[in-house]
């Protein structure tokens, strides 16, 4: 018989890490079974309602430390064990990233504790990168041995290499797209397109966010260079993201300043290397060491928030040739495939649920 998987709480199915991981699961031949609670606290008196099966595990995914205690005290009372893959911190997030409560006050304080609380609860927490794992384990006190790396990832059905464009006579395209975050550092991209002194080239930022206002502000405040465009674009369909990706020459990943930023390797840079594209973005120790002293990587790294360095940088890419794009394209989707690829992750996934559930062994060919 299968093992299955409880996913508890109010998440999002569609989101990539969360659908993707709920696939893998699927390929590991585990039954995946989600239990969307109306009221988060109050999740596991409506559980206990519902005809629930006893799974083998309870996952509560991405974002959802709301869901954390109720999953928990449901699990407990039927000896299940509980993962949490939490992706980013509540404390974190809202005290050094919007800056919403200062550090050391109380506020700031009742929300590490119970953020705190809640990861004790956990039988094996998640992390996305080495880096989140320190925090996790020095700023929130869990135990190094309840963590556990899963890589982000891309979907490799969906993003996939394919041949650069032509270089048209505005020049080629770097693209961003996301939620205009502190941490994405939208404005360094907007003011190095001011400071921008290459040949034609085309910015664009597709997406939305608390950010998009004050860049477009920026935008309209000074001059742009004459070659360059700079254009906004509404936020497009997850399903529509991988030909939008075929239809530029570079991927633009992140250059925000943030403690976060540093802990972080977003969506938008796995789905840049899987694509075959050249990603720029930030420095940050939260890549493996491998891919960071790689001298052909196919990322371009710059320091965090410099718009002279992210202009420098574009400026490069966009006098090279079109045969050095395809060179740096094809070292990213190799840097993808040896660091980050599905079967990577797969196994990373198995082992984890090895420790608490015995299934056969994963083919190794997968």
């Amino acid at each position: 018989m299968n093992p299955t998987v409880l996913w508890w709480g109010r998440f999002d199915p569609h989101y990539a890490r969360n659908a993707f991981l709920m696939r893998l699961f699927g390929e590991l031949g585990w039954q995946v079974v989600s239990f969307r609670p109306r009221w988060s606290p109050l999740g596991q008196w409506e559980a206990a309602l519902r005809p629930l099966p006893k799974p083998s595990l309870v996952w509560v995914p991405a974002f959802r430390q709301r869901d954390i205690a109720a999953a928990a005290a449901w699990a407990r009372t039927r000896s299940v064990p509980l993962i949490i893959d939490p992706l980013i911190s509540a404390y974190d997030k809202q005290v050094f990233e919007r800056r919403k409560f200062d550090p050391g006050s109380a506020r700031a304080e009742r929300l590490h504790r119970w953020e705190a609380q809640c990861f004790s609860l956990a039988d094996a927490v998640v992390v996305d990168t080495p880096a989140h794992a320190d925090f996790f384990h020095e700023a929130l006190a869990v135990p190094r041995e309840k963590l556990h790396l899963i890589w982000v990832g891309a979907d490799e059905a969906r993003f996939r290499a394919t041949p650069l464009p032509p270089n048209p006579e505005a020049g080629p395209e770097a693209l961003f797209w996301g939620s205009f975050l502190p941490l994405h550092g939208p404005e360094t991209i907007v003011a190095a397109a001011q400071c921008y002194q290459g040949p034609p080239l085309r910015l664009t930022l597709i997406g939305d966010g608390p950010l998009l206002a004050r860049c477009q502000a920026l935008a309209h405040d000074a001059p742009l260079p004459p070659k360059l465009t700079l254009t906004f674009v509404p936020p497009i369909s997850y399903d529509a993201l991988p030909e939008r990706i075929a239809q530029a020459h570079f991927v633009l990943g992140i250059f925000g300043a943030t403690p976060k930023a540093e802990r972080v390797i977003p969506n938008k840079v796995f789905q840049g290397l899987a694509s075959g594209r050249p990603v720029v973005t930030r420095q940050a120790p939260s890549y493996p060491e491998p891919v960071i002293q790689e001298t052909a990587s196919g990322l371009l790294w710059v320091p965090a928030a410099d718009p002279n360095a992210l202009a420098r940088c574009l400026t490069e890419l966009a006098a090279s040739a079109p045969a050095h794009w395809q060179r740096l394209g094809e070292a990213a989707r190799t840097t993808f495939l040896r660091h980050f690829n599905e079967t990577t992750i797969r196994r990373q996934l198995a082992a984890l649920l090895a420790r608490f559930v015995e299934i056969a062994p994963l083919d190794p060919t997968r």
